[in-house]
């Protein structure tokens, strides 16, 4: 069974590329089937796996405006292990021409029940906005992981993320789960992040990941490099962070055996 994971914050610079790039990674070290779709007109998932995003003819956008078909944009890359439906600066004619779509809000979903079978896990990696390609991965998702830095202005993001998790839930897509709460770029020696860390666990409980993403110097490198983490430095906190949060997730859906490949 494929399991859609849309990874959402409104809130930029918290993690969510770096996160979609380096679960999909360690995902498929566990021999999962991994497609890893970019939502964000940035691109910056995409770079981040070695993808020339100006050299690619077809992106997600061709996907939703239904111009291509998913398999004609998809590409295979055997260096991390993953699948990739593409994006660029595209995206932001998709954003507008959606919202002119009486089912605009189901183009996503439509889309990947062509080629979900080929794959275990989809992640979604989503533009930081609350936005019409947002909400397209909210109504495609089975659940919503969301990467957060403990830090003042976290707690008030996250409750309007919340608000339209609960609406999407009701009107559109009753079997949204939020997935967990990934706390990034933590550095122990902060307060303020360890006040923070404290808040989450003591309104999300068991919905707070234990795995939590150091700051670490190689989490940043890799994306300039085009691989993931696990490729780049897999003896790095980083890497051993991210391979952690796969095993959480495997966990929670089918008894989490690693099977790591060679």
């Amino acid at each position: 069974m494929t399991y859609i994971i849309a990874v959402a914050n409104q809130k930029g610079g918290v993690g969510k590329t770096t996160t979609s790039i380096n679960l999909a990674a360690s995902l498929a070290a566990t021999k999962r089937r991994v497609l890893l779709v970019d939502l964000d007109a940035q691109g910056n998932a995409t770079m981040g796996v070695g993808v020339d995003k100006s050299a690619v003819k077809l992106t997600a956008r061709d996907v939703l405006l239904e111009k291509a078909k998913p398999a004609d944009v998809i590409l295979h890359l055997p260096e991390i292990g993953i699948s990739l439906m593409p994006a660029n600066g595209d995206m932001t004619e998709a954003e507008i021409k959606l919202r002119d779509v009486a089912v605009g809000d189901f183009a996503l979903k439509a889309a990947l029940a062509e080629v979900a079978d080929q794959f275990d896990y989809i992640l979604l990696d989503c533009p930081p906005a609350l936005s019409k390609l947002t909400v397209n991965a909210l109504v495609a998702a089975d659940g919503v992981l969301i990467p957060m830095q403990c830090e003042y202005y976290a707690l008030e993001g996250l409750t309007a993320l919340m608000d339209t998790i609960g609406k999407i839930k009701r009107v559109i897509n009753p079997k949204l789960e939020v997935e967990g709460l990934l706390r990034t770029m933590f550095d122990p020696r902060n307060n303020l992040a360890n006040d923070v860390s404290a808040q989450l666990l003591e309104h999300f409980k068991e919905k707070v990941y234990r795995t939590i993403i150091p700051r670490n110097v190689r989490l940043a490198e890799a994306p300039s490099h085009g691989l993931s983490v696990m490729a780049y430095d897999a003896q790095s906190s980083g890497a051993k962070a991210y391979l952690a949060l796969a095993g959480e997730v495997l966990r929670r859906h089918d008894g989490g055996q690693l099977r790591l490949s060679a």
